[in-house]
């Protein structure tokens, strides 16, 4: 594992202004829906937003290995702000606040913690980045959404955590077909030999 500090803003290729808009426009979705499915239970431990949540960071951490933290970070605000907007049309007001807030928090530590391991074998930023975010992310949104409402929100946080856990695996796959066809990696970059590891 490497040891050097995380990448410069300088060390990448910014994201065309096209780009710019698919990449908000897919946080934002994947905020939206989620606000959405999570009010659908499956059962007691489990709603269905806990599988299409994860694929948040799937987004953050392709824009972060192509474009680098500065434009992760963008693409993060922008989505909150869409996606909150969104969201306080398709679920409550408490949920569309607590998920911004989950959201916001989780995305921004996730952004920290790829671009410190970014040199890393290419699992290990996406991976350790998710779980860590996952779990603050689960512990704000269920606490602020539901706590006092008698929802039973901590079974649902546990089963929430458990998904996102192997959703943050089982994205591994997408995580590194993606970066391979979207990195456009320069000679001196710092991602040049993880986009082909």
């Amino acid at each position: 594992m490497h040891t050097a500090a995380p990448a410069s803003t300088s060390d990448f290729a910014p994201p065309t202004p096209v780009a710019r808009v698919a990449w908000a426009a897919a946080m934002a979705g994947v905020v939206a829906l989620s606000n959405w499915l999570v009010q659908y239970p499956i059962n007691d431990w489990l709603t269905w937003g806990a599988f299409s949540y994860p694929i948040a960071f799937l987004v953050t951490d392709v824009c972060n290995r192509c474009h680098g933290p500065r434009h992760a970070r963008v693409i993060a605000v922008w989505g909150f702000v869409v996606g909150v907007g969104l969201s306080l049309w398709l679920a409550s007001p408490r949920i569309a606040a607590a998920s911004g807030t989950a959201f916001l928090v989780a995305q921004l530590l996730d952004v920290a913690i790829f671009n410190r391991l970014r040199r890393a074998s290419w699992w290990k930023a996406p991976l350790l980045g998710s779980l860590a975010a996952s779990v603050i992310d689960t512990a704000i949104f269920f606490s602020l959404a539901f706590a006092g409402t008698g929802v039973p929100w901590v079974t649902l946080a546990l089963g929430d955590l458990v998904a996102k856990f192997a959703m943050a695996g089982l994205l591994l796959a997408p995580y590194r077909a993606l970066v391979r066809r979207l990195a456009a990696p320069t000679p001196s970059g710092p991602d040049r030999e993880n986009v082909t590891q």
